[in-house]
Formats: C-alpha cells, sequence, structure tokens
C-alpha cells in the first residue's frame, strides 16, 4: 500500500517504521528538515519538506495514488485539516491523531462528518489500559475486543500455581472454564501451544476470555487479587488526565492521588477532578512520596514524561510497597531490558 504520513514526531516515526518493516511504500512530511533527514536516513522512506496541510505538499507526496494518509502532528487541528484535503484530493482513507481532551466527547461527530476511516489518541488508548489493569486482578496487560466483550490477557504464571503440569487440553475440564490460550512465552521462546503443551513455571502466557471467565481464571492460577482502594500516579499529563476521567466516569471506589511538579497543571487538574488529591511537587522526591503514602498505596502508576524518571520511580515503589505497579515508557527500543526490570505493567502510548 501506498501510505503518507504526515508528522515525524514519536508517534509518526513509529508508525513509518511499523508500517516501512510490513513492506508498505511510505512517506513522510514534516516541516522539520533536520528531523524529516534523520527520519528518511534511519527508515528508509520518502521524504517530503513541507506543511502537511497544504495541497501542493500532499500533492508532491503523492496523495492521488495513496491508499491511506495518517495525520499525527502535534496539532489535532492540523490533522483534521491534512485529512479533509487528502479526502477532497486523493480520496484515500485518512486516519487523524486527535489528543485534546475537549475533542474526547465529539470524537464520534468529527470522525462521521470529516468521513475519517479511523482517529487514533495513544494517550486516551493508555488511559484505558491502565484503568483496566487497575480494576482487573493484577496481569501484565490487557487488550480488549469486540467493544469489550473479550479481553486478550498477558500474565506469568506464579512459581506456586497449581496449573502447572498440566496439559492444555485438560484445562478446560480440570477448571470448568471456557480460556483459550495462545501463545506461551517460555525465556526467548514464544509457543504457540496445543493442547499436548503443558503450563511451565515461570510462564508468561497470552490468553482470551470474557470478563467474568477472566477473573475467574486468574484466581485458578493462584494470584491474589484486592481490589484497588488507593493509586497514586506521578505525571499529571494527557495520559493521567483520561485515567481519572474513565475512573470518575466509572465511579471507580478508588482514592486517586496525582503528583505533578506544573502548579498550573495542578490546578487545571484540581478543578477537573475535585475528588482526587493533586499535589504540586516534585515526584521523584522520596520525602514527598513517603509523606503522601508510597507505602501503602494500593497502585502506583510512573506516568511523568520520562522514560528514565517513570523507570527509577517504579523500582523505588516496588522496593517500598507491594503496590501493583504501572509504567509508561515511551521508547519501545529498550523493552527487551525494561522486561526483566520488576516494572509491573508497562504501557506504550506511542506504539
Amino acid at each position: 500500500m501506498n501510505i503518507i504520513v504526515v508528522g515525524c514526531g514519536k508517534v509518526g516515526l513509529s508508525l513509518a517504521n511499523q508500517l516501512n518493516r510490513e513492506n508498505h511504500n511510505v512517506t513522510i512530511i514534516d516541516n522539520n528538515e533536520k528531523v524529516l533527514r534523520h527520519a528518511v536516513d534511519s527508515l528508509d522512506v520518502m521524504g517530503i519538506n513541507g506543511n502537511g496541510a497544504m495541497l501542493a505538499i500532499q500533492q508532491e507526496a503523492g496523495v492521488k495514488n495513496a491508499d491511506v494518509l495518517i495525520a499525527a502532528t502535534n496539532s489535532d487541528e492540523i490533522n483534521m485539516l491534512c485529512c479533509l484535503i487528502a479526502k477532497k484530493e486523493g480520496n484515500c482513507s485518512t486516519i487523524a491523531r486527535i489528543r485534546n481532551p475537549e475533542y474526547k466527547d465529539e470524537i464520534t461527530y468529527l470522525r462521521d462528518e470529516l468521513n475519517l476511516a479511523m482517529v487514533i489518541n495513544p494517550e486516551m488508548a493508555a488511559a484505558k489500559e491502565v484503568e483496566r489493569l487497575l480494576r482487573f486482578p493484577p496481569v501484565m496487560k490487557i487488550d480488549s475486543f469486540s467493544r469489550g466483550k473479550i479481553d486478550l490477557i498477558r500474565v506469568k504464571v506464579p512459581e506456586s500455581s497449581e496449573i502447572i503440569g498440566i496439559k492444555i487440553y485438560d484445562l478446560a475440564r480440570i477448571l470448568k472454564l471456557n480460556v483459550l490460550i495462545c501463545s506461551i512465552e517460555r525465556g526467548d521462546q514464544v509457543i504457540i501451544p496445543t493442547g499436548s503443551d503443558e503450563i511451565m513455571k515461570g510462564d508468561v502466557i497470552s490468553y482470551i476470555a470474557d470478563a467474568e471467565q477472566s477473573n475467574a481464571f486468574v484466581k485458578q492460577l493462584g494470584i491474589d487479587y484486592k481490589p484497588i482502594r488507593s493509586c497514586m500516579i506521578v505525571g499529571g499529563g494527557k495520559v493521567t488526565y483520561y485515567i481519572a476521567k474513565y475512573m470518575q466516569e466509572s465511579h471507580m471506589k478508588c482514592k486517586l492521588k496525582i503528583i505533578d511538579i506544573d502548579r498550573d497543571r495542578c490546578e487545571y487538574l484540581a478543578g477537573a477532578f475535585p475528588d482526587a488529591t493533586i499535589i504540586n511537587g516534585d515526584g521523584t522526591d522520596q520525602e514527598l512520596l513517603i509523606r503522601e503514602g508510597i507505602e501503602k498505596t494500593d497502585a502506583f502508576c510512573s506516568l511523568t514524561g520520562f522514560d528514565e524518571e517513570n523507570i527509577m520511580l517504579s523500582l523505588y515503589a516496588g522496593k517500598l510497597s507491594g503496590a501493583r505497579l504501572i509504567t509508561k515508557i515511551n521508547r519501545i527500543a529498550f523493552e527487551s531490558v525494561t522486561s526483566e526490570m520488576n516494572l509491573g505493567s508497562v504501557i506504550y502510548p506511542k506504539q
């Protein structure tokens, strides 16, 4: 497919890289020549320097022959304009990145009126994943399908689990649950299991089930679960905003505490979420974290804009408490390293 990506930021680069690896013909548009040159050299894609919202630039990028245009700049409005022009000029499928919380309740309207094939909001998707992780038993990753009716769960089998040594085809009979085991990660191996494969100590399994069956299966695995009643978040960005919004809308019985160093941002969050406790301070200050109850919180989310801070904060929280850890990491290049650390559930908003 011929695909145009407008915007060479983290999301645009991640998309271009993935699409290029899938052997699509990718063209990137960006008005920052230095950033564009780096992307072209590292990804081996075509680059056009200019404003992606201009008809002439899109024509130069080959919009008339494009199958898809993805607008992923830092401006929601420019992204929508890019898609509108591409739809009129090239009649290709268009995907817009719209991340401003002000548009949250108008996404369906914008998608329909602008005839968008899809709206992407990495921060909202990450927040939804965090909200599910807080609501459900402690697992490594949750992806929902069929409008939330079916979950794909990734979880590590405890060393004392009763299912260790049981063959896959015996699980349903023994546990009396309708669960489909999709994959088994064993060391560096990824196994697509057959009925004769056994669950072994230390395995990381991915399975599909509905919410009720999934919760029951996690309990059968031997994972202790108690509802999250308190959650501390360091970092008050868009992901945190959406998490608080989801928790507010679902009436989740959880005391939320948010720590952010930006006073204006704290005042905004305090106005938006009066039931939450908003702390203006440095989230990397150990004394502040202890004073605010990091040792007693049920869940700890490190959601700052810096991967290094998030990693250190989660390691520190894991050392001080038994809290469920959720760590935001933007760069997936070091996944092989971070997967060996005690970071709890890791989310990748830019993935």
